[in-house]
C-alpha cells in the first residue's frame, strides 16, 4: 500500500477480522477437505468437485491476502474520541439537507466498510471529501454523476 493508512472504525476492523477468521478457520479447511476427497477419486480433468474446489480455494486465498493487506494498513479510529465534535471528521454521522429540504443522514467510515444503502459513506468518496471539516450551517457542493448537488450540514453527531 506504499505507506498509505486505511482509516477504519473499531466495528469495521472487527468485521474484517471476523471475515478473515471465518475464511481461514472454517471455509478454507472445508474446501481443502473436498479437494482432497475429489483428488482421490481419479481423473481430475472431469471431476467437478475437484475443479470447483481448486477454483474456490484460489478465490479464498486471494480474499485472505487482500484482507491481510487491508488489516495491516488499517488505522483504527474511535469516532467518539474526535477532539473537535463540532465539525465533520472520520466517524461522524452527518445530517444533510438539499435545496428541496430533503434530509439525508450519512456516516463517514473507512472505505472497506462503506455501504451507501445503509448510509455509510467511504472516507475517500467525493461526498466524504466535501464534508471533511464542515460545521453545522456550512454549504458543501458535490459533483455527482447527475451533476452538481449542494448540501447544507444540519447536524453532526459522534456515537
Amino acid at each position: 500500500m506504499q505507506g498509505k493508512t486505511n482509516p477504519v472504525t473499531p466495528a469495521g476492523y472487527a468485521a474484517m477480522k471476523a471475515r478473515y477468521d471465518h475464511l481461514l478457520g472454517t471455509e478454507r479447511p472445508e474446501i481443502v477437505e473436498i479437494v482432497s476427497w475429489a483428488a482421490g477419486n481419479g481423473d481430475r480433468s472431469e471431476n467437478g468437485d475437484y475443479l470447483y474446489g481448486r477454483k474456490r480455494m484460489r478465490e479464498i486465498d486471494r480474499e485472505l491476502a487482500h484482507l491481510s493487506r487491508r488489516m495491516k494498513a488499517a488505522r483504527v479510529i474511535e469516532p467518539s474520541e474526535q477532539p473537535d465534535k463540532s465539525r465533520a471528521f472520520f466517524g461522524a454521522r452527518v445530517t444533510l439537507a438539499d435545496e428541496d429540504d430533503n434530509e439525508k443522514v450519512v456516516t463517514l467510515v473507512g472505505d472497506d466498510e462503506q455501504d451507501a444503502s445503509a448510509g455509510r459513506i467511504g472516507w475517500s468518496s467525493p461526498l466524504a471529501r466535501a464534508l471533511k471539516g464542515a460545521s453545522i450551517g456550512d454549504l458543501r457542493s458535490v459533483r455527482l454523476p447527475g451533476g452538481l448537488k449542494e448540501w447544507e450540514i444540519t447536524g453532526i453527531d459522534y456515537d
